[in-house]
């Protein structure tokens, strides 16, 4: 009997037995999915308990200063005079493996410490710019990596494992808290010219929906390809009602899939960010002095790109973006990565962000957003308190500088120590995990509860570590 339709399809007419044998794999499928526990197909399904606030948050975003290579802490926050007393002898202690193996002497720091602020923090003279700002710093000195190379490190740092593939913590935050702007992506990564090591699977959305991921600002204007429209508002309305409606339809005939609601999640994002980017980009609403405070004026180009970074993390803060990440410039410098030529690489990498942190930090709070923004500043690992070759440091994971500050931080506290030497973490070793935790925390989550579950488990960005730092907390 000939049935009449719309014309959108075509009626395929089987048998009992044509059935069973096309859909042998579907009942396969069936079975594994029951077995394996496959992922949810949207992070709509998931507990109530699992996501949003689990009580009052400190911090409602999150700007994360990633030092790409690795800073030196007995360069940077953790003096270490004992240094000065094996100069130029063989190091004292047992030597773990390094990255290279090319072992020099014991080698003190290249700089000159001093105190800063009623706290009495410890700076070098790297940073004499951050250096005003330690009251309100929480310096972690006890930080610890489990991974001793780039790659491993970066995606460790980033996604809580050392494994390609995990979602970012950028990703989870996301995932677990939403977004307070419509018109941005919950999660933005200001590239400044050095993607870590890695590559973009350290801002990827792992097994959550890919409406997670990051978003990459680029230095160009605009950051964003393909980001100015090429057509008229009424001719890109109507684009979009359709491709709404023919989402809507695949929806009503298949059922919720996560790739279809990304896909119409990103495709309403997409529209409305071509409004608002170019609106957040353009920097003319900033008044010349809050532009040479960030150092857009500087004569040094990294600098002046890092501080255009530093001025945009501020202005998506504004906005209600949940993460934001700078990457390090990369003009006429390179990674905090200095096997060799350590005071010529070290000195280049803080004069490019040196003043723009301390604006950044200035500027959070004369407009009010200090107390509701957690500022980070971290690399994947520290260096070695002796020398690689004669002029630079290897990688160390064992014990390493970081702070915090913003919202929910007790400033002008120094948490953890490392030995004598500056090379292991001693006195209350904090773990990456912790570090995660902690972040969560103060972002109104508990880490333990904020699970996704993939491959038959509750996942999560800890794991089954973490503890939350408590004594750097207000």
């Amino acid at each position: 009997m000939t049935r009449s339709h719309c014309g959108r399809f075509r009626p395929l007419l089987h048998g009992r037995r044509d059935l069973l044998q096309a859909a042998s794999c579907g009942f396969g499928a069936v079975a594994a999915e029951y077995l394996l526990g496959a992922t949810a197909s949207s992070a709509d399904t998931e507990p109530a308990d699992r996501r949003g606030t689990h009580f009052e948050p400190k911090a409602h975003s999150v700007i994360f200063l990633y030092m790409d290579g690795g800073v030196s802490q007995v360069d940077s926050f953790d003096p270490k005079p004992e240094l000065e007393r094996w100069q130029g002898k063989p190091f004292p202690n047992q030597i773990e493996p390094t990255q290279f193996n090319n072992i020099g002497s014991t080698l003190p720091s290249l700089w000159k410490f001093s105190q800063y602020g009623e706290s009495g923090t410890p700076v070098s003279d790297l940073f004499p710019e951050i250096a005003g700002h330690v009251d309100d710093l929480a310096v972690i000195r006890s930080m610890t990596s489990a991974f001793s190379e780039h790659t491993n490190a970066n995606y460790f740092l980033h996604t809580g494992s050392g494994l390609q593939g995990r979602p970012s913590m950028g990703a989870w935050f996301g995932y677990g808290l939403g977004s307070e702007c419509e018109d941005l992506p919950h999660f933005v990564i200001l590239n400044g010219g050095l993607i870590p090591p890695g590559g973009l699977d350290n801002f990827g959305s792992g097994f959550l929906p890919a409406s997670f991921q990051g978003s990459v600002f680029g230095l160009g204007n605009p950051p964003v390809s393909d980001i100015i429209p090429r057509e008229s508002a009424e001719q890109q309305r109507r684009k979009l009602d359709l491709i709404r409606s023919l989402d809507l339809e695949t929806r009503s005939l298949y059922g919720r899939d996560n790739q279809v609601e990304s896909a119409i999640r990103n495709y309403e994002l997409a529209a409305g960010m071509q409004l608002a980017v170019p609106e957040l980009v353009d920097l003319s609403d900033e008044s010349k002095e809050t532009q040479q405070q960030y150092g857009l004026e500087d004569e040094f180009g990294n600098t002046r790109t890092f501080g255009r970074q530093c001025l945009l993390a501020r202005r998506l803060v504004e906005r209600g973006v949940r993460f934001i990440e700078l990457t390090c410039p990369g003009g006429n410098g390179d990674r905090w990565d200095q096997h060799n030529n350590l005071q010529d690489g070290h000195t280049k990498n803080a004069r490019s962000v040196d003043r723009p942190i301390a604006a950044l930090l200035a500027d959070l709070k004369q407009r009010g957003l200090f107390d509701r923004t957690l500022v980070v500043w971290s690399g994947e690992f520290g260096r070695t308190p002796f020398a690689q070759g004669s002029n630079g440091r290897d990688h160390n994971p064992f014990g390493f500088s970081m702070w915090m500050a913003g919202a929910g931080i007790r400033g002008g506290t120094i948490y953890g120590a490392t030995d004598e030497f500056g090379y292991k973490a001693v006195e209350k070793r904090a773990e990456i995990h912790d570090l995660h935790a902690t972040m969560l925390h103060l972002m109104g989550v508990d880490h333990e509860r904020m699970t996704f579950r993939s491959g038959g488990r509750d996942m999560r960005l800890t794991d089954v570590h973490g503890t939350v730092l408590t004594d750097i907390l207000s």
